[in-house]
């Protein structure tokens, strides 16, 4: 474990492949499917990351392995050791980009949090898990090692570089290729993009945002589960799982825009 946290301090992302089997990950597929289908029926439901690019937030129940992902040994032992013990699930949902996807900015996923400016300390992560086998052809991630810390003034919105940054970050850019089965943990400080998908197919990706005591990420998401699926799930995982009961749930009306991808890398 010591050396995934040392890599999300220097690199800025880690990765254990094979941690769950491919017929999990095909199984998350289908659940995926089933909620970007239901959202894109009802205004907010999934909203824009660029062009023939969606983001949907979900609620726990909507996927039948939450509680695999969420009591995975590699990832309670890494939030554990990044956040404390004291961490909260505050996020669940998906990027899809379909075909037609184009580059967005080099970005991060919100402005610096003053803990990590003045003490280099991280105090949220993302993980992600591919529900495809990503080829080079659909878009891949592309993220710029080391670019967690990068501090500046000239940062739209504290979140976007400005165009005179990009060749720090392509020199820098590392693609990704996951496998289902695979499963990512990156701070969203890092800055990445996702790539033009040229291929027929879609990329969907699940995202399981985690935050340590100090963080608010969780202000952006709306995250419920019903009384029932509470009652179900492990004590374990109650104790970070940081969201109100409910008897019935309300489709997710997503909060987490960002204005800067909707147009892509103009």
């Amino acid at each position: 474990m010591s050396a995934d946290v040392e890599a999300l301090y220097s690199d800025g992302i880690t990765a254990r492949k094979g941690a769950f089997t491919r017929e999990w990950a095909d199984r998350l597929r289908e659940d995926v499917d089933a909620a970007f289908a239901e959202a894109r029926t009802r205004p907010g439901g999934a909203v824009g990351r660029g062009p023939n690019r969606y983001y949907v937030e979900i609620h726990p129940e909507q996927i039948r392995g939450f509680v695999e992902l969420v009591d995975h040994p590699w990832v309670r032992s890494l939030c554990t050791a990044v956040l404390g013990p004291d961490y909260r699930i505050v996020e669940l949902g998906f990027d899809v980009p379909l075909e037609g996807a184009v580059n967005q900015p080099w970005h991060r996923d919100f402005p610096l949090p003053e803990e990590t400016r003045r003490e280099r300390r991280l105090t949220s992560l993302a993980f992600n898990v591919t529900t495809v086998d990503t080829a080079q052809d659909m878009g891949p991630f592309e993220i710029a090692p080391g670019t967690q810390w990068d501090d500046s003034p000239e940062f739209g919105h504290g979140m976007f570089p400005p165009k005179s940054h990009y060749d720090r970050y392509v020199e820098r850019a590392v693609r990704k290729y996951p496998r289902r089965g695979d499963i990512s943990a990156r701070t969203a400080l890092t800055i990445h993009r996702g790539t033009k998908n040229e291929s027929a197919k879609s990329r969907p990706v699940l995202v399981l945002g985690v935050d340590g005591p100090e963080a608010n990420n969780g202000d952006r998401h709306d995250t419920a589960v019903t009384t029932g699926f509470w009652d179900s799930l492990p004590e374990r995982v109650r104790k970070h799982l940081a969201c109100p009961r409910v008897k019935e749930l309300v489709p997710v009306t997503q909060k987490h825009t960002i204005e800067g991808l909707v147009m892509g890398d103009a």
